[in-house]
């Protein structure tokens, strides 16, 4: 019965599912490659039933998707592959009769295994005729779609999930606009937001949202052009609620695209961030009157911090002066004339140093502060720095110790982690003065840390938060002096890193600041 029902398989049937079934026209050698053909197809269940829906052949395919070996099937009754239900329907029988009197059959439904388990089916039964017409009995091609069956479901669970979730959210105001921007959905937020109902708003034109004077420079369709030509448009700016009171919106259009790049519509979310703007104006106040306390203070301290250095300075340099007027042809001791030129020297570098720092500020201020990175070993430069400070620690009777284990690369600005090393050194030999300081440079979960530690007076808790501010120092005693920028220009050139600086101090025990810096993207060394 198998050989004969495939010989007169047609070149003329209906599509059977991706299998093309040709005739033979008796030439034994094209059945022969026809059936190794049918019989070693694995992705399709390829099987054909006589005129009472009895198996007369099964393929590999069909053995691997359903179960049965060919011997445990042939002769069984097609019925057998369907749920109890779809039997108990007359579903089988029912199928057949459509394809004795149309030709095919076409559906996707679940079907039954050998071990009874079920699986997702794309079934395809074509009517098998001879060259009279006479129906000889009827092929069947199955396939396993369980896979794409599941990851459909997956994927509407998923869209109903976001949708009840978009539907839902309070704080955005998340709806649809279609090309002409009508808006097409309302979810919970909008309502809450912008005070319209659904049913209120579906259909209307999304300008009504706008002031009227937003409205009258045609702001919204000039929205709704940028987000077709770049994708997104984004601000934020005084939208209109339903009473038309207004509200300050934080506002993103998404241009809506399909496969084929025909514009769809777009996505719109609003948030309300009125609260936020009068915080921010208020801010804006304090900050003001902040920068003008802080201009007053700055002005009174500079004068005199610029001003002490300056003074011994012109002392030494009129003494020297006077020196070699009243003896035009002796000379001062060497030693005396040493120390007297290293006075002046330092005094001159402190004032240099001041006056860089003041440039900083001014850099920072205005956004100018560049980096020059480059490779570099921060163990290194930690230990060229503490060299160079050795002379000033040990006249502030302090001893200044580094641990660093190994080298520790990484991609900085040189200059600028010296001023940081510099800034932190200096600021531990200000307040610890008389007691040691350790530096520790080390790697920890690829950061770089840099810690510099001192046993000095410490920072008491009230003053710790402001301790990187402007013009702020640690200490109000203007006895240690200095302008209150080092901390700050130091959490700047970190932070310009892509770092942080933290502070840690007790007082009375002493200070630990810690800088943590990424490596950046190339730590190779020269």
């Amino acid at each position: 019965m198998r050989s004969s029902l495939d010989d007169r398989l047609q070149s003329e049937s209906p599509d059977n599912g991706g299998i093309t079934y040709v005739s033979s026209h008796g030439n034994p050698d094209v059945d022969a490659q026809l059936r190794l053909l049918i019989d070693n197809v694995r992705d399709y269940a390829i099987l054909t039933l006589d005129l009472e829906g009895r198996v007369a052949s099964w393929n590999a395919g069909a053995e691997r998707i359903k179960g049965y070996r060919a011997e445990e099937i042939l002769g069984q009754h097609f019925s057998r592959f369907y749920p109890p239900e779809d039997v108990a329907r007359g579903k089988p029988q029912a199928e057949l009769e459509q394809v004795a009197r149309e030709g095919r059959f076409e559906e996707e439904g679940w079907r039954l295994r050998k071990d009874g388990s079920r699986f997702w089916a794309n079934v395809i039964i074509t009517a098998l005729r001879d060259g009279q017409g006479t129906l000889q009995g009827f092929g069947k091609v199955t396939r396993d779609f369980t896979e794409r069956k599941l990851a459909q479901e997956r994927l509407l669970q998923s869209e109903e999930r976001f949708r009840l979730l978009v539907e839902n959210i309070q704080d955005y105001a998340i709806y649809m606009l279609d090309p002409e921007g009508r808006v097409s959905t309302w979810n919970a937020g909008a309502e809450r937001i912008k005070n319209y109902r659904a049913e209120e708003v579906l259909g209307q034109y999304f300008g009504r949202f706008y002031p009227p004077e937003d409205v009258a420079r045609d702001k919204p369709q000039r929205a709704l052009r940028v987000a077709a030509e770049e994708g997104r448009f984004e601000e934020e700016a005084w939208r209109i609620r339903k009473d038309g009171s207004r509200f300050w919106a934080s506002v993103v259009i998404t241009a809506l695209y399909d496969p084929q790049g025909t514009l769809r519509g777009f996505a719109k979310v609003t948030r309300d961030f009125t609260q936020r703007k009068q915080t921010q104006e208020r801010r804006e106040v304090e900050m003001l009157r902040d920068a003008v306390l802080a201009r007053d203070e700055f002005l009174s301290v500079a004068s005199h911090e610029l001003k002490t250095p300056l003074t011994p300075l012109q002392l030494k340099l009129t003494s020297l002066l006077r020196a070699v007027e009243n003896h035009p042809e002796a000379t001062l001791p060497v030693v005396r004339l040493a120390r007297d030129l290293d006075v002046a020297r330092r005094q001159v570098r402190k004032l240099a140093d001041l006056i860089e720092d003041l440039l900083d500020v001014s850099r920072i201020s205005m956004g100018q502060l560049r980096l020059d990175r480059s490779p570099m070993d921060l163990t290194a430069l930690a230990r060229e720095v503490i060299s160079r400070y050795t002379p000033q620690a040990q006249q502030a009777g302090c001893t200044v110790e580094l641990e660093a284990p190994a080298p520790i690369p990484g991609n900085w600005d040189r200059a600028r982690m010296e001023q940081v090393l510099t800034n932190l050194i200096t600021n531990a030999l200000k307040y610890g003065a008389g007691k040691p300081i350790r530096v520790h440079v080390r790697m920890d979960s690829r950061l770089a840390l840099l810690t510099v530690q001192d046993e000095g007076i410490g920072i008491a808790p009230e003053h710790q938060p402001r301790v990187f501010e402007r013009f702020v120092r640690a200490v109000s005693e203007r006895n240690y002096g200095g302008l209150g920028l080092g901390l700050f220009i130091t959490q700047q050139i970190v932070e310009a890193h892509g770092g942080i600086v933290q502070v840690r101090s007790t007082l009375g025990q002493g200070s630990a600041f810690t800088v943590l810096l990424p490596q950046g993207l190339d730590t190779t060394l020269d």
